[in-house]
């Protein structure tokens, strides 16, 4: 019998903020419709116990698969943020190992899965960062300095090292198969795997499946929303690289920039030192504070502070020698560029913007700026996301990346060649990036989250993903929402709030039709239990909170209440 797909009925375009707008609890809009009518409503996961897991060993069995072993936990045996970890099944095992007849390195899929004993009747994908290689520990924890995770709210979960191990890093990406294993072929890989593997746990597979990464995990989130949309019911994205071939070679161009104007050229970050990046961000909380009606030390209108503030005019200009209390005129000239948008030489874009915010000064950006180009970007770009690969022997990063020709690069990323039949960009990225017809169909959500000040994959691009999706679908707001996290650096860190839980607001929004408003976000101060974050400022609370606001609204100051606590502030344009 034929299955007739539900009718969707004919809607009139909003823009992207009207669309957004119409979707909360501000919308009195008018010309605002209940979009979400048309969207189906999963219903929650059944909660189960674990029947199997030292048999697992030997009695489930997979196509190339080998499990290793399959051990209990017992409780309180793994902590997480100072939190004991309930008792589960840890399985480590390995799938599809092979010898490349192209470096004739032995490459498999090395994975391990974390089943509770007390399961909520869900499945998380864990998604790794950098250029994966190692198995992290399938506990499923995010935010900066989660004090909950996953696998202790009773999530089977899965991790993965995408193909490869760190020590094949980057050379792996000469072989064409781990190149697509990495980009996106592990997932369609593990995904039915793990399932059946929950199943055999649990003696029924999961109700609900999720799917949650930052950075590169990020990345791989929004691919999965794209490409396996029909496997998961919730996807959380943090600083989501989703044009991350493109961004490597901006942050190649970036690196060049600060070469150019750096007092020692052995050393990029004497381009732009750490004080004259503080005064950068001075001048941008001195510029841009007050737009959301406090004086609290937090740029929350983003967009307005980019109309606002002016490098060339806001921070001083030295009137002589640099000596951390200005920039020079030469160093505005070459850092600009970095900040609008990285271009070709003859001026083309092809990398987002970066938003000023208060978080330039951090401890944390300098490695983003000047040690990943040369020590990261370098081989990414050159054997993992570039067709053809470098030659491995003698490659030399940091002469490749302070040398290589841009626009050289640029074209790299997006070429094919013999063996390599699919472009950096072509695995590495969504396709057809901005349109959700699978996701928004069966009723999943999306949600995604970036720190502001990120100075390797720019907030900007996120929200450029964002608005694509609401182009592409002017109900979006009703499965998609961003949460901009004013001062954060990458996935953490910062002069932010950025301890919060994404996590369950998704499984609510997901499984109950909760539409998350606001994400309150902590900062983490002394005595944190997720761990202190050094950049927070001496005059904030350390236990400060604010409410994260769906794009494009921002949290502004109701005018009376304390500014260390979120109720005192609202989601509103």
């Amino acid at each position: 019998m034929t299955t007739l797909a539900p009718m969707v009925k004919p809607r009139p375009r909003l823009s992207p903020v009207q669309a957004l707008l119409c979707a909360t609890a501000l919308a009195t809009l008018s010309g605002c419709m209940n979009d979400n009518d048309d969207l189906p409503q999963l219903s929650a996961a059944r909660p189960g116990a674990l029947v199997a897991c030292e048999t697992l060993r030997t009695g489930f069995t997979a196509s190339g698969l080998v499990i290793n072993a399959a051990n209990r936990i017992a409780a309180g045996t793994l902590m997480v943020a100072g939190q004991p970890v309930g008792a589960h099944c840890q399985v480590t095992a390995k799938l599809g190992e092979r010898v490349s007849t192209v470096d004739g390195q032995t490459y498999a899929i090395q994975f391990e899965m974390r089943l509770p004993e007390a399961w909520n009747g869900r499945f998380l994908y864990q998604a790794n960062g950098g250029l994966d290689g190692n198995v992290n520990p399938a506990v499923g924890a995010f935010g900066g300095g989660p004090l909950n995770n996953a696998l202790r709210q009773g999530f089977a979960v899965i991790s993965s090292d995408a193909g490869h191990t760190a020590a094949q890093n980057p050379g792996f990406g000469v072989d064409p198969q781990a190149r697509l294993d990495f980009g996106y072929q592990t997932v369609a890989k593990l995904t039915p795997l793990a399932k059946n593997l929950v199943t055999a746990a649990y003696g029924r597979g999961p109700d609900r499946s999720y799917f949650a990464g930052c950075s590169n995990g990020g990345r791989h989130a929004l691919v999965a929303a794209s490409r396996y949309a029909a496997d998961y019911d919730g996807i959380l994205a943090g600083a989501p690289g989703w044009q991350l071939p493109k961004a490597a070679v901006a942050n190649i161009f970036g690196a060049q920039r600060y070469a150019s104007v750096a007092s020692n050229p052995a050393d990029i970050s004497t381009g732009f030192t750490q004080a004259e990046r503080r005064v950068l961000s001075a001048a941008v909380v001195a510029r841009c504070d007050a737009l959301d009606g406090a004086t609290d030390g937090i740029v929350n209108d983003t967009a307005a502070c980019q109309a606002r503030f002016s490098l060339a005019n806001d921070v001083p200009t030295c009137s002589g020698a640099r000596d951390g209390t200005c920039m020079s005129a030469a160093q505005k000239t070459a850092i600009a560029p970095i900040f609008s948008g990285a271009t070709t030489s003859n001026g083309v874009s092809f990398y987002s913007s970066f938003p000023y915010d208060s978080g330039h000064g951090a401890n944390g950006i300098a490695f983003w700026e000047f040690t990943a180009p040369v020590a990261l970007d370098s081989g990414a770009v050159g054997f993992v996301m570039g067709s053809p690969p470098q030659v491995l022997a003698g490659f030399n990063g940091p002469n490749f990346a302070l040398t290589a020709n841009i626009d050289t690069l640029v074209a790299t990323i997006t070429a094919t060649h013999g063996l390599y039949t699919e472009s950096g960009m072509q695995f590495m990225t969504p396709p057809n990036p901005g349109r959700l017809d699978t996701l928004r169909e069966r009723g999943a959500k999306v949600m995604l989250y970036h720190g502001v000040s990120d100075a390797i994959f720019s907030a900007d691009d996120t929200k450029a993903w964002m608005t694509a999706v609401l182009n592409n679908h002017p109900d979006a707001a009703q499965f998609a929402r961003y949460f901009p996290v004013p001062g954060m650096g990458h996935c953490s860190g910062g002069p932010a709030t950025d301890q919060m839980d994404l996590l369950t607001p998704l499984v609510a929004w997901v499984e109950q039709g909760s539409a998350p408003e606001r994400i309150v976000a902590t900062a983490r101060g002394t005595g944190n239990a997720g761990g202190v974050n050094a950049e927070l400022p001496s005059t904030w609370s350390a236990t400060r909170t604010r409410p994260l606001c769906p794009w494009p609204q921002v949290a502004r100051y109701k005018g009376t209440g304390d500014l260390e606590v979120e109720s005192s502030f609202e989601c509103r344009m």
